[in-house]
């Protein structure tokens, strides 16, 4: 069930709409404040995330900034300001969508589902998360915008990764899916200082990516 966070501080209108999209097959996560959401961020790992602008501990904006510069989830506005600066703002923070109050609770599921299989559609044709983009279909790699450049290998290594996130893939598996289709051989040192090589050029201190699983494998953990 994929997880919604919403962020409201109007208690009436969050437990709405968490009965609503509970209706509708995801599982809500209510928050009323900053301080509340961002623990139960990092707790539950949510899909999406409603965000209304004026909380009672800080403004919306500055809080999806945060989220964005981090990850890729996206993040609805959800909001009584109807000022065009206001939706303009929310954008440039990295919303994808600024929906206005009061609304339709049917039209704020529609939103949801397109938003939610637009990212899917993303996952599958790469990764992205403000900081880091991949995308398969050209085989290319950004890192804070500006081109990063890999070798086939580590991109193939990337690829495998990425497609099988949160899973611990051991060493002989990914020797056997490195195995060039020219018979070129893939050792586990080489392996090493591939993806050594790779997470030089992909993480930064505050971006990590790739766990070394001592003795077992590696994990992408994004």
């Amino acid at each position: 069930m994929r997880k919604i966070m919403i962020v409201e501080d109007d208690k009436e209108l969050n437990n709405g709409i968490a009965f609503h999209i509970r209706k509708a097959g995801y599982e809500p996560i209510q928050a009323y404040n900053l301080k509340t959401a961002a623990a139960m961020y990092i707790n539950s790992r949510p899909d999406l995330i409603l965000l209304d602008v004026g909380l009672p501990d800080g403004d919306g904006f500055s809080f999806c900034r945060r989220i964005r510069e981090k990850e890729g989830i996206p993040i609805l506005f959800i909001t009584a300001r109807d000022l065009e600066e206001d939706a303009l703002k929310g954008y440039e923070s990295g919303a994808e969508d600024y929906i206005i109050k009061p609304f339709s609770l049917k039209v704020l599921t529609k939103k949801i589902d397109v938003i939610l299989k637009r990212n899917q559609k993303r996952e599958t044709e790469g990764f992205y998360d403000g900081f880091l983009s991949v995308d398969f279909r050209q085989m290319k790699v950004t890192k804070q915008e500006e081109d990063c450049m890999v070798t086939p290998t580590e991109f193939k290594l990337l690829r495998i990764l990425i497609e099988n996130r949160g899973q611990l893939l051991t060493y002989s598996l990914l020797l056997d899916r490195l195995w060039d289709s020219n018979g070129q051989f893939v050792d586990k040192h080489a392996l090493a200082v591939n993806i050594n090589r790779l997470r030089k050029k992909i993480e930064d201190e505050e971006h990590k990516y790739i766990s070394n699983v001592y003795g077992m494998g590696y994990q992408w953990l994004k």
